[in-house]
């Protein structure tokens, strides 16, 4: 009886003492333009279903399109310090103890209107497959097919979409399906 005594007051003791640590950690993310349209994109940290997660507060550290930049969470929205001048893609990438977390935009600008589009990684192999694969079945189109592509990448690279960051794209895709 002694010994049960003695059990229940140290974990008395010990929950009086513990201290609330809660670790903040963003593993989802969206992306949305910010509400001053000053040209600048804020970073909303989500649930899996796309619901913002208002809790989170503090400085945490990203990779927008290869710059590192720590952008400072309050209510859940950041505000990142990139002004877009034109429609381009950005690469976000978020590491955290979890993994790491990454999506690609393609933010369309329209005056001082910005908007971002999620792009689906399995849509930047989906589609130049899908052209070489019509060039190989129909052999009158391959030329017209090869043009396509070429102008396809031409896009991707114009509007800021580098080779090593296509491919890190496709791969972190690929990582995030599994």
């Amino acid at each position: 009886m002694r010994c049960f005594l003695i059990l229940f007051f140290l974990l008395c003791v010990k929950t009086s003492f513990a201290q609330n640590v809660t670790l903040q950690e963003i593993n989802y993310f969206t992306v949305k333009e910010n509400l001053l349209k000053n040209e600048k994109l804020a970073i909303i940290a989500t649930d899996s279903l796309e619901n913002p997660i208002e809790s989170i507060n503090g400085t945490f550290n990203f990779s927008v399109n290869g710059f590192k930049q720590e952008l400072n969470f309050h209510d859940g929205v950041a505000i990142c310090p990139l002004q877009i001048e034109k429609s381009t893609f950005i690469f976000i990438k978020h590491p955290n103890d979890s993994g790491t977390h990454s999506k690609l935009y393609f933010v369309y600008k329209n005056g001082n209107n910005l908007k971002p589009f999620a792009i689906n990684s399995i849509w930047l192999i989906t589609l130049p497959v899908v052209l070489i694969l019509i060039g190989y079945l129909f052999r009158k189109l391959i030329g017209l097919m090869i043009f396509v592509l070429l102008i396809l990448f031409y896009f991707y690279y114009s509007k800021g979409l580098s080779m090593p960051t296509f491919f890190e794209s496709i791969i972190e895709g690929i990582k995030n399906m599994f």
